[in-house]
């Protein structure tokens, strides 16, 4: 009789754990292939200066939006209200990924929303990166100027300041990709390759347009 008890709480038991292992499995589901490079991007190596870059650009990146978001309450013309309404998504975006690779590693996400974003050095740890204003970014009397501006007197002053930012974000990408062991993160590397290329393109077309209004008011 006892062995036969044995035999049935053993199969018992090998029931239970026949159940319960594809559970085991399902609890343990390998990662997708986006989850399993943004692990490996945070084992790989990253420096002060990275941290530093990253951490600026939010601010840079939070003054274009809001400088880009004024223009359907102050009057710009269709076709800038049109490219204002791309920088903001795409520079919103961009603040996104530089706060998720901060918080991946641990590191203070900035607020982009802070009243004194010209005020942040941000840039600590990259060389000729320690001045009060990050380069390219207006000034708190600049930005008071473009506030106050409607119609094409806007849109001019927005033009002039914006190709100002884009040539300052692009000095900071320049000063990062130049700073030793700097930019060697995968992530950090194609996003500082990428504000180079396409704030480079931008300038030329902000630049067409504001040779357009000059010439239209002679």
């Amino acid at each position: 009789m006892f062995p036969l008890l044995f035999r049935a709480a053993t199969g018992c038991a090998l029931v239970l754990v026949t159940w319960a292992l594809p559970r085991a499995a399902d609890a343990q589901a390998p990662m997708s292939g986006v989850e399993q490079a943004r692990q490996d991007s945070i084992r790989r190596p990253y420096t002060k200066a990275d941290i530093g870059f990253m951490s600026g650009m939010i601010y840079h990146h939070a003054q274009a939006v809001k400088m880009a978001n004024w223009a359907p309450s102050h009057g710009a013309s269709p076709a800038l209200q049109i490219y204002c309404g791309r920088v903001a998504m795409a520079q919103t975006a961009e603040i996104g990924l530089m706060s998720d690779w901060l918080r991946d590693r641990n590191q203070p996400v900035p607020n982009p929303d802070a009243d004194d974003m010209g005020g942040m050095p941000g840039m600590s740890g990259m060389s000729g990166m320690q001045s009060h204003i990050m380069p390219g970014m207006l000034t708190p009397e600049q930005m008071k100027q473009l506030d106050a501006a409607r119609g094409p007197e806007f849109d001019r002053l927005f033009l002039t300041y914006m190709i100002q930012h884009h040539r300052g974000a692009i000095q900071m990408v320049d000063t990062l990709l130049a700073t030793p062991a700097a930019a060697q993160d995968e992530i950090v590397f194609k996003f500082a390759n990428d504000v180079q290329a396409d704030q480079s393109t931008e300038i030329d077309r902000m630049q067409q347009m504001l040779d357009a209004m000059k010439a239209g008011s002679r």
